[in-house]
C-alpha cells in the first residue's frame, strides 16, 4: 500500500507539504501542488480517513483572533463565550478552527501577519476586540488577502462583514430604563477605552438620551476598569443621581464605592456578564449573547468563504435586571 511518505519521497517534498497539498491549503506554489498531484495519481495513493476528514473541511482552516485584557480575568468570561460559539457551530459546519491571540502578532508588520496566516492553512478570520490602534488589521482587512467577519466594529468590503448589537441604541435603552425608574436630572455617565468602536457607540447613545430628555451629562473615561470606575464614582457620584456605566465591570466598581460611601444612586451596567450577580445588589444592564453572536459570525464567515460579499448584521440585545438568583445552577 501506497503511503503518504512514498508521496513526499517520490515528489521530493515533506510529508507536511504533501498534506497541505491534499488538505487544499492555500500557501503552497502551483509548481509544488501539481508535482504532488501527478506522483499521487501515478503511485494511485488514496489518502487515509484522517486526510479525507480533513479534505472534506472545503474552506480551509478558520482563525479566531481574541485580545485578552491582561488587567483583569472578567473579560475571560466573554471570551470564552465567543470560542464556545465559534467552536460549536464550526464544528457543525465541519471548519477547522484555531484560537490566536492578538499579542502573538502585534509587534508584526502587515506582510509578516499575512505570511502568518497563510502559514497555518487560514483562509478565513473573524476578529474579537478591533480597536482604531489597530492599524495592521485594518490593513489586513483593506488587502481582501482573506475573508473576515469583524465582531464590534464597523468594517465592511467585498470580503469583510461585521456583526455586533446596536452598542447605540442599547446604550440608550438601559440608560432611559434606569434614569426614568428613579426621575434623574443629572448624569455621571462612566466610558469604555478611547480607542474602542463601541465606546464612541455607547457615548453617542447617552448623549442622544441626555439631549432628548434634557438632562445634565457629566462623561469621565473609565477605561472599562472596575477600579478606575470606583475612583470616578467616588469622587463624582454625590453631585450626580445616576451612574450609568459602559460596561458592568465598570458598573460593579461603582456600586461598591457607592455602598463604601453609604449613598445611593442607581446603577446600570453594559453586557450581562455573571459577575454582575454576585455584587449584592441589583442592577440593570445590557445582555449581549455573545456565544450566538459568536455562532453568526462563523455562519457569516462560511458564506463569505463560499463567495457571499461581505455586509452588516445586527444582532439584538436584551434589557435585564441581573440578581444573585438568575446565575445559579
Amino acid at each position: 500500500m501506497v503511503s503518504i511518505k512514498d508521496v513526499a519521497r517520490e515528489a521530493g517534498v515533506a510529508i507536511s507539504t504533501v498534506s497541505k497539498v491534499l488538505n487544499n491549503y492555500p500557501n503552497v506554489s502551483e509548481a509544488t501542488k501539481q508535482r504532488v498531484n501527478e506522483v499521487v495519481e501515478r503511485l494511485g495513493f488514496v489518502p487515509n480517513a484522517v486526510a479525507a476528514t480533513l479534505s472534506s473541511k472545503r474552506t480551509g482552516r478558520v482563525a479566531l483572533l481574541l485580545k485578552l485584557n491582561l488587567d483583569t480575568s472578567a473579560s475571560d468570561e466573554i471570551n470564552m463565550q465567543y470560542i464556545s460559539g465559534a467552536i460549536h457551530k464550526a464544528k457543525e459546519l465541519q471548519l477547522d478552527v484555531i484560537t490566536i491571540f492578538h499579542s502573538m502578532i502585534e509587534d508584526m508588520s502587515l506582510d509578516e501577519v499575512t505570511s502568518y496566516f497563510e502559514s497555518q492553512g487560514i483562509r478565513g478570520i473573524i476578529v474579537y476586540g478591533i480597536t482604531t490602534r489597530d492599524k495592521v488589521l485594518h490593513k489586513l482587512i483593506d488587502s481582501g488577502r482573506f475573508k473576515m467577519v469583524v465582531v464590534d466594529a464597523p468594517m465592511v468590503n467585498e470580503n469583510t462583514s461585521c456583526i455586533g448589537v446596536d452598542h447605540k441604541k442599547a446604550q440608550y435603552d438601559i440608560a432611559k430604563k434606569t434614569i426614568t425608574a428613579d426621575k434623574c436630572k443629572k448624569i455621571l455617565y462612566l466610558s469604555g477605552e478611547d480607542d474602542g468602536y463601541v465606546t464612541k457607540d455607547r457615548l453617542e447613545g447617552i448623549r442622544k438620551l441626555c439631549e432628548d430628555k434634557k438632562l445634565k451629562l457629566t462623561v469621565r473615561n473609565g477605561q472599562f476598569s472596575e477600579k478606575r470606575a470606583r475612583e470616578l464614582t467616588m469622587r463624582f457620584a454625590k453631585n450626580n443621581d445616576c451612574v450609568v456605566c459602559a460596561s458592568d465591570l465598570m458598573a460593579i466598581g461603582a456600586m461598591k464605592a457607592l455602598i463604601e460611601m453609604d449613598i445611593f444612586r442607581p446603577v446600570c451596567g453594559f453586557d450581562g456578564i455573571i459577575l454582575m450577580g454576585y455584587v449584592g445588589k441589583q442592577m440593570n444592564t445590557v445582555r449581549q449573547d455573545f456565544v450566538q453572536i459568536s455562532e453568526r459570525a462563523v455562519e457569516e464567515l462560511n458564506l463569505l468563504l463560499s463567495g457571499e460579499k461581505g455586509r452588516k448584521i445586527t444582532m439584538p440585545h436584551e434589557l435585564v435586571r441581573i440578581k444573585y438568583e438568575d446565575i445559579l445552577i
